[in-house]
């Protein structure tokens, strides 16, 4: 399977957690965006609930005659080194006018989106994918993103729902966290992955790094063992 190479890239308190409004008061935002350009990722991906905080317009979108696509089907608007990747897998989220941006957007849904809000990206010159019948084929997205948009490496920033959807489709690459020095403690909070099925096995990843700073922030990097693109120990 052809696909780009994945990190995923957080910043979690050291009991996991990772709500943006906590880990924002911690030491460790500064070196999470330097880590981040390290890495060489040009085009990152960040899941629905971290879009609505942080990125798209108040609101959400509401179809007319909610007719769904149906269909595997892929629109690129634009070329570029990097893209902006957020998954919405019934399209709702709602967006700015996307023509001058430096990095373009690019939404990946499922076939479930309607009709509308696909029309409604292409007004906005918002790329998409839609793939998957009832969710989006997040394998089936990373070869798209491979073949047709370019897409040679890529960080999935959050949240944990999408970074343990990547996971458990064998699709991750490598992990890299920083820990912050702080504890949230709350429960209910999303942790780095979240979400998955009580019967899931767990995922062995080998220590590539560790990097500590002198404000108490300490990075930690991972090989995934073994993921769906090869089937081999990395």
């Amino acid at each position: 399977m052809k696909k780009p190479y994945i990190i995923c890239h957080m910043m979690a308190a050291i009991d996991g957690r990772i709500d943006c409004g906590m880990t924002a008061k911690l030491e460790g935002v500064e070196e999470y965006y330097e880590v981040l350009n390290q890495l060489n990722v040009p085009t990152t991906v960040s899941g629905k609930v971290t879009a609505k905080l942080e990125m798209a317009k108040p609101g959400e979108f509401v179809p007319q005659n909610g007719e769904s696509l149906g269909m595997e089907k892929v629109s690129k608007k634009r070329e570029a080194a990097g893209y902006e990747i957020i998954v919405d897998t019934r399209g709702t989220l709602l967006w700015e006018d996307d023509t001058n941006h430096e990095k373009p957007l690019l939404i990946i849904t499922s076939e479930q989106v309607t009709k509308e809000y696909l029309a409604y990206l292409d007004s906005l010159d918002i790329s998409w994918i839609a793939c998957g019948q009832t969710k989006i084929d997040l394998q089936r997205a990373s070869e798209i993103l491979a073949d047709v948009f370019g897409v040679q490496r890529m960080a999935i920033v959050g949240g944990g729902a999408i970074n343990a959807g990547f996971l458990d489709a064998g699709l991750l690459d490598e992990v890299s966290i920083l820990f912050a020095p702080g504890i949230d403690g709350r429960g209910g909070m999303a942790a780095i992955f979240d979400g998955l099925p009580m019967d899931r096995e767990p995922f062995a990843v080998k220590l590539e790094s560790v990097t500590p700073y002198d404000d108490g922030v300490v990075w930690l990097r991972y090989l995934v063992k073994c993921n769906s693109s090869d089937g081999a120990s990395s």
